[in-house]
């Protein structure tokens, strides 16, 4: 099987504009919940706002046999964060942000994990001449580069969005992470890549995954959908079906065999219903494609002929024979 996580984050009480869905629940409550969820074992946690003592959470994880995926560190949502952390202007405040990352990495350490991820999603801008562009990627690359290098053995993920809660991310597509990891220079960093934040941001998954894995970066995936307008985390295979199948044949030819974290929202839907839909699907996907493969479809796409290409998908992938 698949390994799995959860964002845990989502396993509680979340909001919108207008509408709160689902209750609030302690850490205890949400792994507990989580224990009872088919196919999954990882926690995502977010420091420092959902969890802080990691004696304590170490505690927690074993009370339910629960493993850490990743430690999402949260440079977002203090006040001084508003304007951008690692962007600031303000040299205290992109110290700060650097701090947080650093604490993170800390309580990684603490509770057992082996990575960090960061979505810098205060860091971006709304129009023109707002920002000078060179002196903010030397603010990231500084930044990003003091947090990596810090317990290197505990590797820095940097997540890539679009947008929010900045009409615009600096870091906004895989190649620009790329792009930015390369000016740093330290090979125990990484990209998290979401699946639902490629679509909407006009990539192909399948194709930012080939990309990440044949770089000299580690990366690490989310998963969920979306409509391609905004970033709904809908649970898999809702929007894009197809990419989420070829998604999975790429993590499959590149041997990937972290943690696929569910970073969806149940919102209207149950909590434990919603989130055994993602591994249920991703494992009769993952499982489907070792049945009917065995390099079939490499042979295919070599080939150059789409049409005998699709009859395979619509035989084996949708099995319409």
């Amino acid at each position: 099987m698949l390994k799995m996580g959860i964002i845990t984050g989502f396993l509680s009480q979340t909001k919108d504009r207008f509408h709160e869905y689902n209750q609030p629940l302690a850490v205890e409550e949400k792994f507990k919940l989580m224990r009872q969820i088919e196919g999954y074992d990882g926690v995502e946690i977010v420091y420092p706002y959902e969890v802080k003592d990691p004696a304590q959470t170490r505690a927690i994880l074993d009370k339910f046999g629960l493993n850490v995926a990743a430690v999402n560190v949260n440079v977002k949502a203090e006040p001084e964060f508003r304007n951008g952390g690692l962007t600031s202007h303000d040299p205290d405040v992109r110290a700060k942000a650097v701090r947080f990352i650093k604490g993170a990495k800390d309580f990684a350490a603490g509770v057992g994990a082996d990575k960090v991820t960061c979505c810098p999603l205060g860091d971006g801008y709304e129009f023109s001449f707002q920002y000078d562009y060179a002196t903010t990627w030397s603010y990231l690359v500084e930044g990003f580069g003091e947090a990596g290098s810090y317990k290197p053995d505990i590797p820095l993920f940097i997540e890539y969005k679009p947008s929010e809660t900045r009409g615009r991310c600096f870091i906004d597509s895989a190649a620009k992470t790329l792009c930015l990891l390369n000016d740093i220079g330290n090979r125990d960093m990484g990209v998290t890549l979401d699946f639902g934040h490629s679509i909407y941001g006009n990539e192909h998954p399948a194709e930012a995954v080939a990309m990440l894995a044949t770089s000299p970066y580690k990366y690490y995936i989310h998963v969920n959908d979306n409509d391609g307008k905004w970033d709904w985390d809908y649970f898999c295979g809702t929007k894009h079906f197809l990419e989420y199948v070829e998604f999975l044949y790429y993590l499959k030819k590149y041997g990937y065999n972290d943690y696929l974290t569910s970073d969806t929202s149940p919102t209207r839907w149950d909590i434990r219903g919603t989130f055994e839909v993602n591994s249920r699907i991703s494992n009769k996907i993952w499982d489907k494609l070792g049945e009917v493969d065995g390099g079939e479809i490499a042979r295919l796409m070599a080939q150059g002929d789409y049409l005998a290409t699709w009859k395979f998908i619509e035989e084996n992938i949708f099995a319409l024979k």
